[in-house]
């Protein structure tokens, strides 16, 4: 289980560097959104993967560590934000300049 959830943080990470280093915004949109899908998953990962385990210490001989959930829950807010925030961002910049890439430049003849 551990190999399975590591595979998938470096997949998600290696996908969202590969794609926020394009040109276009769209896919740099897409890095980030799978950058943040990475780090969620590996906050959740640090409370120990336990399954069955209640959160709060009861009467169950073991329990899970909530404070990792919490960090999850807050960072799925913040990056629903942030991702709306990009959309809108990168939704400007091509009303403004006409193209859609991140540096701005051309893609027609012109240099």
């Amino acid at each position: 289980m551990e190999l399975l959830i590591a595979l998938s943080i470096g997949v998600l990470t290696g996908c969202g560097v590969y794609l926020v280093l394009r040109a276009r915004t769209f896919p740099v949109v897409l890095g980030l959104t799978l950058l943040s899908y990475g780090v969620n998953l590996f906050l959740f990962a640090t409370g120990r993967l336990v399954i069955g385990q209640p959160p709060v210490i009861g009467l169950a001989s073991g329990h899970a560590d909530p404070l990792p959930q919490a960090l999850v829950l807050t960072a799925i807010v913040i990056g629903f934000a942030m991702t709306a925030f990009v959309i809108m961002l990168s939704l400007r910049a091509r009303a403004e300049l006409g193209n859609d890439h991140v540096d701005g430049r051309h893609t027609g003849s012109q240099p």
